[in-house]
């Protein structure tokens, strides 16, 4: 069976800051890696907790696998476009604000 994959585009957090969570929970279980997330005080697992589910959701509507054997096969967190802002500052200077924001993909197997 191929890997079942969900992606979440243009999430509006930094990919660096994503990617701790997702080295996290590479490889583990779905039970496992889904009772992680939802016990961290960081923002990225919610988002991760969200895509993951996603993940999960399709593998069990679309190619009938069976969640309790789902694994974690990869998670990517890639670059995505940087908003840019200006703040204005004093003596009539502004300064650059760099709003990041991260493609997540995430793919489950089911293991046998």
């Amino acid at each position: 069976m191929a890997n079942i994959v969900a992606r979440l585009r243009y999430a509006r957090i930094s990919p660096r800051k994503a990617r701790l969570v997702a080295d996290s929970i590479r490889g583990l279980s779905v039970a496992r890696a889904s009772e992680q997330l939802r016990f961290s005080d960081l923002k990225a697992a919610g988002v991760l907790g969200k895509v993951l589910d996603s993940a999960v959701a399709n593998a069990e509507q679309n190619h009938g696998a069976d969640v309790d054997l789902l694994r974690i096969a990869a998670v990517r967190v890639d670059q995505g476009p940087v908003m840019k802002r200006m703040l204005p500052r004093a003596r009539g200077r502004a300064d650059q604000i760099r709003k990041p924001t991260s493609h997540i993909i995430v793919e489950v197997v089911e293991e046998h």
